[in-house]
């Protein structure tokens, strides 16, 4: 209750230093008048954000809207967002910094959190977007997946879901907030470096109606959106939904995805691998990536098995054809020992 009941000195004492608070947080905008303007609150360049500087007959300093998305907050919010913390004692702290107040009494120790916003783009603002997403039980993740025929979401600890993930068509458009299901890439340790975004509809019956739907972040050569834990066999493709159409009918074979053909043709292989299933598309990347990763498994001393779909990829064929037709076609290109071993697990 104690750092609950700072929240609001901790906000009238910032907003008595909202222009400084402003320039140091918020250094990609300007003044104008008795405003700050910037993009929005994570401190990027733009004029859609406004901060009051001054109390007004409109409310007091350090008061702050974003035009663009409709979001609104004060000061404590500004630091929150713009240094990337999620834990509401760590803005606390950097508040308190910032004002030079007395610290307070010690407390136990928690993880050291970075007080400089991440570059944009890199592996650590991948690991904080990904931090700053939720489980995607209840949420319009799991609605933009059964839509998509996906019902078997275990394992799925990789997925998260932002309810307003910063989207900006290009360097010069403004900045919007669309829903979005957010995936940790991984390297082969598990360590995320990087995230891939998929922008979603308000209600989840599909993507965004944005030009660029899915984007990633951060470090993704040879990593993967990770679905259980690999062993002596795996299946590698694409897209996340090809993925996690494919685990409807192999629901206990590791499974992951590079997000592209090209990132697909040089994912890494784990030490213990002795087969690798390559789940390919049916178009010119797909056959590509196909030969490439069947090249160099084959020299690292890995059986490689390609696994095709019916139509254009194994979502459209779960959705077009149902699973048991999904079920039929690629239960015939399994190995036979690992038809007894996992399609005997998944019946």
């Amino acid at each position: 209750m104690m750092v609950r009941l700072d929240a609001s000195d901790l906000a009238t004492r910032l907003g008595r230093e909202a222009e400084a608070v402003c320039r140091h947080y918020l250094d990609a905008g300007r003044r104008q008048g008795n405003y700050w303007q910037v993009g929005d609150v994570r401190n990027t360049p733009g004029r859609s954000m406004f901060v009051r500087l001054k109390e007004t007959a409109k409310g007091p300093a350090g008061k702050w809207t974003d035009a663009q998305s409709g979001e609104h907050g004060d000061l404590l919010d500004v630091i929150r967002e713009s240094c990337g913390l999620t834990d509401f004692a760590d803005v606390v702290k950097e508040a308190r910094t910032f004002l030079s107040l007395p610290r307070p009494e010690p407390a136990p120790a928690t993880k050291k959190r970075a007080s400089t916003p991440a570059p944009s783009g890199s592996a650590e603002a991948a690991k904080r977007l990904f931090a700053m997403s939720q489980p995607i039980s209840g949420t319009l993740v799991e609605t933009y997946l059964r839509h998509r025929g996906i019902t078997a979401l275990h394992g799925t600890g990789n997925l998260r879901f932002h309810p307003r993930c910063y989207y900006r068509p290009d360097d010069h458009g403004p900045t919007e907030t669309w829903p979005a299901m957010i995936a940790a890439v991984t390297d082969l340790r598990g360590a995320i470096t990087g995230a891939h975004r998929t922008w979603l509809a308000p209600d989840g019956s599909g993507k965004a109606p944005v030009d660029t739907q899915r984007k990633a972040m951060g470090n993704l050569l040879g990593a993967a959106v990770r679905f259980g834990i690999a062993g002596e066999v795996m299946a590698a493709g694409e897209g996340i939904e090809t993925i996690l159409s494919a685990r409807q009918a192999i629901p206990h074979m590791a499974m992951a995805a590079a997000l592209s053909a090209a990132h697909l043709a040089a994912i890494l292989f784990p030490g213990d691998l002795r087969r690798l299933y390559v789940v390919r598309d049916n178009d010119p990347a797909g056959n590509g990536a196909r030969d490439s990763l069947v090249e160099r498994a084959n020299a690292a001393g890995i059986e490689a098995i390609v696994l095709s779909p019916v139509l254009e990829d194994f979502n459209e064929d779960l959705r077009r054809l149902g699973l048991a037709a999904l079920r039929a076609n690629l239960r015939v290109q399994l190995a036979p020992q690992d038809v007894a071993r996992f399609w005997l697990e998944a019946a």
